[in-house]
């Protein structure tokens, strides 16, 4: 009996993460109650809590945490390989750190993956899909961009950050948030050229709750990737989502600049389930030459840091990433932005 209660003890974060993982089954059966339960209550205030605590340092935390985790684990391999550590203790350690950095993972942050969709929280009616809708979507997009071109873009880092927030604090009651929710100070990633050759732009880390910019963005990627990774710290999780919130926010912005970014960014979407259009060519040619010439830019910006096999690593780790965390389309679910803007927009009509 007491070896017994020994094991259990020795497999504690096991169980904890079993427990956890039962619980994420019941959360995805009961998405409703997951919302008022998780979402509206418990997340709140560790968001708050966390990012409070993280903003007092002008570096990366989640980044640490990361690069600790690995080194953790490969100095303790090399301690087993040298017989320094029995090989039991190795494996309980090693499964008892992943258990611990499951069930945290997912408390600190990743139960809101099972909230209600955004059409039943914003109360935004779903619309059937249809050709007509989308180039009506699209015809919008197009022409808000091209209006609201400038021939440069020189809003500061700081003056970005603070519109953006202006734009959540001040539709916090239609995006369905808890304004202010703790801080959000954006850091930058401390590999942030490792990160570029991947593609990534920019991330939300859940352990501390942090806001990250890859720092090779260009300024007018700032404020599009700033409102989508800050819409993560307010609890979203999906990606289509989190383009969505990223997409009003800037569209919504008292700040010409801040609006052409927001859908400059989401036309690239559009563009992209464009091309099944018969007149494809014809709908480019209504992009101003500036609009033209910023999209060919940020293209080519990326192009030149990009490592393919990276990035596949990459698009393939996120994509089963998402697909682990009952995100059906896995890494697609990025263009899910395209409905959820149609249907905005067919809505509000």
């Amino acid at each position: 009996m007491q070896k017994n209660k020994s094991t259990f003890r020795k497999l504690l974060p096991v169980w904890f993460a079993i427990l956890t993982f039962g619980l994420t089954e019941l959360a995805a059966a009961f998405p409703a109650m997951t919302e008022k339960i998780y979402s509206e209550k418990i997340y709140v205030v560790i968001a708050s809590l966390l990012s409070r605590l993280s903003s007092v340092f002008p570096f990366s935390l989640d980044d640490i945490f990361y690069i600790s985790l690995i080194a953790g684990f490969l100095v303790l391999t090399g301690i087993l390989t040298f017989r320094k550590i029995k090989t039991e203790r190795y494996f309980l350690f090693l499964f008892n750190s992943l258990a611990l950095v499951y069930s945290l993972f997912y408390w600190l942050w990743g139960f809101n993956y099972f909230r209600e969709h955004l059409n039943k929280r914003l109360n935004i009616t779903e619309q059937k899909a249809s050709t007509e809708k989308f180039r009506a979507a699209l015809d919008y997009l197009i022409n808000s961009t091209n209006s609201n071109y400038q021939d440069s873009f020189n809003l500061s880092e700081s003056k970005i950050d603070s519109l953006i927030e202006d734009g959540y604090k001040d539709r916090s009651s239609f995006l369905g948030i808890d304004y202010p929710q703790g801080t959000r100070r954006p850091k930058t990633i401390t590999f942030s050229k490792l990160f570029a050759s991947a593609g990534i732009s920019g991330y939300f880390g859940p352990f501390f709750n942090e806001i990250h910019i890859n720092k090779y963005l260009l300024p007018v990627e700032l404020p599009w990737t700033m409102a989508h990774e800050k819409s993560h710290q307010f609890g979203i999780t999906s990606e289509a989502e989190a383009n969505f919130y990223a997409w009003f926010v800037c569209n919504s912005s008292s700040s010409k600049q801040i609006r052409y970014a927001g859908n400059l960014n989401v036309l690239f979407y559009f563009l992209y389930d464009a091309r099944k259009l018969s007149d494809y060519r014809s709908v480019l040619t209504k992009l101003d030459k500036g609009v033209r010439e910023d999209m060919d830019e940020i293209i080519d910006h990326w192009a030149k840091m990009r490592n393919k096999s990276m990035e596949r690593a990459a698009s393939k780790a996120n994509d089963t990433y998402l697909k682990t965390n009952k995100v059906e389309k896995g890494i697609d679910d990025y263009d899910g932005v395209v409905k959820y803007v149609t249907d905005y927009l067919t809505s509000i009509k």
